[in-house]
């Protein structure tokens, strides 16, 4: 699924990743630790996509990520990752249904497909009766299974999770570590 080789990322002076080699395999949960400053959202912004390497080379599903150009990029992206975050990054203007149907209608889904799926997803997180709620309308749990459902949105294989549970009480962050076992084994997701 994911094959990361000599991955080298410096900003300025500070060399923030060193010589990262990494094989990570279809369908597993994977989580990555280390104290604050060491890396970890850098790696994922690579493995997303979000960044490119100083060198080495990332693979994500027999796609070399270096040898895409920046609209292959945005367009593997929307396709194969899905993203969820610590701090939710709702749109405030749009209903949750809507949040989570962007992605679909990014890729040229048409809005009424897309609002349909986005409403079983939806549905699916336990969140049928707020799907018309803005995100200031909802508890943090419930925005955090709204990201979790535009993560969802166009099936991808590999869901990136930096810190997503930072802003949730511990019932809550249980459920949603819960929650990305269950995707695993339900849609077979990394």
């Amino acid at each position: 699924m994911i094959q990361i080789r000599n991955i080298e990322k410096s900003y300025g002076n500070l060399h923030v990743l060193k010589n990262i080699t990494l094989t990570i395999e279809d369908s597993k949960v994977v989580t990555i630790v280390g104290p604050s400053g060491a890396g970890k959202t850098t790696l994922l912004h690579l493995i997303g996509t979000l960044d490119k390497p100083d060198s080495g080379e990332i693979v994500i599903d027999d796609t070399k990520i270096g040898s895409l150009n920046d609209n292959q990029l945005s367009e593997f992206r929307n396709q194969h990752i899905g993203f969820v975050y610590q701090f939710h990054h709702l749109l405030p203007e749009f209903t949750a249904v809507e949040n989570v149907a962007l992605p679909a209608m990014i890729a040229g889904k048409s809005r009424k497909d897309a609002l349909h799926k986005a409403t079983e997803l939806l549905d699916f997180l336990k969140l049928k009766g707020r799907v018309n709620h803005k995100p200031n309308e909802l508890s943090g749990g419930e925005q955090q299974r709204v990201a979790v459902a535009r993560a969802l949105m166009n099936n991808p294989k590999l869901i990136l999770a930096d810190e997503p549970s930072g802003n949730l009480d511990t019932d809550n962050a249980k459920k949603l570590h819960q929650l990305f076992f269950d995707l695993r084994d339900q849609f077979h997701q990394t």
